[in-house]
């Protein structure tokens, strides 16, 4: 791709491949295929058991005849970017350094577009190899802004994801995410703050207060990512990007009345104004 479009920057050709420019330069390390099986392993049981921790999750590996122990599975979840949402006692913050901010939608109705928007991140398996995407979506319909794949679990890439969806649907009232060092780095909420963004932030171990983008994971991952084993980012890429075209565009919810999320989106915000 480089060498293709020579006049084309390195920034553009990879807002146009959604990968962020760190990913880019990086250079992956070779990864166990026994390793990486176990990671999807994992993967595919927190998804379905997310109150599982590390203790239970290693059991779980080992009634299916896998050698592993927990210390083992803890470095792998760990190294995933996942946890158990049970609550834990002292919870702790991710960055130290980063202040925290409160979480604003306890019993809020959040009844149209760009009220909300909330962001994650999630691990994602390759054939030889593994990245992390984010995605921030609008919270009342379900329509996904904007997305970004990295090789690394760096700000940078989260930025891009943001800045993106700010040039396109403007801005919201109100930004959801956890309390990952990425979300709670400086860079992150000052770029919130410049914008005027009120900023809210989960309990630690909480995934269900970002039940919305927890969905999309689920539904990304046994709809598309699961049914491929992507050789590298550029497949990845692709594979994602199609289905995130789908989700948009093309996959009704019942919640939504049988609309498509961009159509609801869209919709609402016409009847909004």
């Amino acid at each position: 791709m480089i060498k293709t479009q020579r006049r084309l920057s390195i920034r553009r050709q990879c807002e146009l491949l959604q990968v962020s420019r760190s990913g880019l330069y990086y250079e992956p390390k070779g990864c166990d295929p026994d390793e990486l099986a176990l990671m999807k392993r994992i993967d595919e049981i927190h998804l379905k058991e997310p109150f599982l921790g590390s203790r239970k999750v290693s059991q779980a590996l080992r009634s299916e005849g896998k050698q592993v122990n927990r210390k083992a599975t803890q470095r792998l979840m760990r190294l995933m970017g996942i946890e158990s949402i049970a609550p834990k006692p002292n919870t702790s913050k991710p960055a130290p350094e980063h202040p925290v901010y409160p979480y604003l939608l306890r019993n809020l109705d959040i009844c149209r577009p760009d009220q909300v928007w909330a962001a994650d991140i999630t691990y994602i398996p390759m054939a030889h190899g593994f990245a992390y995407l984010v995605a921030i979506i609008d919270v009342h319909s379900r329509f996904v802004l904007s997305w970004r794949l990295s090789n690394t679990m760096d700000t940078s890439f989260c930025l891009e994801a943001l800045d993106e969806a700010l040039a396109r649907f403007g801005k919201p009232e109100i930004f959801n995410t956890d309390q990952g060092s990425q979300f709670t780095s400086e860079a992150f909420t000052g770029r919130l703050r410049e914008h005027g963004i009120a900023i809210s932030m989960d309990g630690r171990g909480r995934c269900i207060d970002n039940v919305f983008v927890e969905r999309l994971w689920r539904s990304l991952k046994y709809e598309e990512v699961f049914l491929h084993a992507y050789d590298d980012m550029r497949e990845a890429n692709s594979g994602i990007g199609s289905y995130m075209a789908y989700f948009n565009c093309k996959r009704q919810h019942q919640a939504l009345g049988y609309q498509t999320p961009e159509a609801y989106y869209r919709g609402s915000f016409h009847e909004a104004a």
